[in-house]
C-alpha cells in the first residue's frame, strides 16, 4: 500500500492550535494583572491604615490609598477611638479578545491599625 504524503497536516493541525495558544497566553496575562492589582489594592490598605492610625485625616489617607491604588479604585476609612480600618475595592476588567468569555475581577483589601497613641485625627 503507497503512503500518503502528511506535509499538509502539520500545517492544518498548526492552524487549529496556534489560536488555543494565543488565547491562553492572554488569559495567563490577565490573571497576572488581575495579581498585580490585588498586590497594589493590598498595599493602598495597608498604606492608607498606617497613615490614619499616625494621625493624618481621613482624607490624607484615603488620597494616598489613590495614588497606590488601582485606577478607579474606592476607598473607606473609618476611624475609631482605638483603631483604623481601612477597605480598598478595585475592579480589573476582562481582557477581551479571543478570552473574551472572562469575567472581569473585583480585588478588594482591608487594614486595621491600631491608633497610635498622642496621634491627633
Amino acid at each position: 500500500m503507497p503512503r500518503r504524503p502528511e506535509r499538509g497536516a502539520v500545517t492544518a493541525e498548526a492552524a487549529l492550535v496556534l489560536p488555543l495558544l494565543v488565547a491562553v497566553t492572554a488569559a495567563l496575562c490577565w490573571l497576572l494583572a488581575v495579581g498585580a492589582a490585588q498586590v497594589r489594592t493590598v498595599d493602598a490598605a495597608r498604606e492608607a491604615a498606617r497613615s490614619a492610625a499616625r494621625g493624618d485625616g481621613p482624607g490624607a489617607a484615603r488620597d494616598l490609598a489613590l495614588r497606590v491604588a488601582p485606577p478607579g479604585a474606592r476607598v473607606d476609612v473609618a476611624l475609631g477611638s482605638a483603631e483604623v480600618v481601612v477597605t480598598v475595592t478595585g475592579r480589573v476588567e476582562g481582557p477581551g479578545g479571543l478570552v473574551s468569555w472572562l469575567p472581569g475581577a473585583t480585588v478588594e483589601a482591608r487594614a486595621v491599625a491600631r491608633v497610635e497613641p498622642g496621634a491627633a485625627g
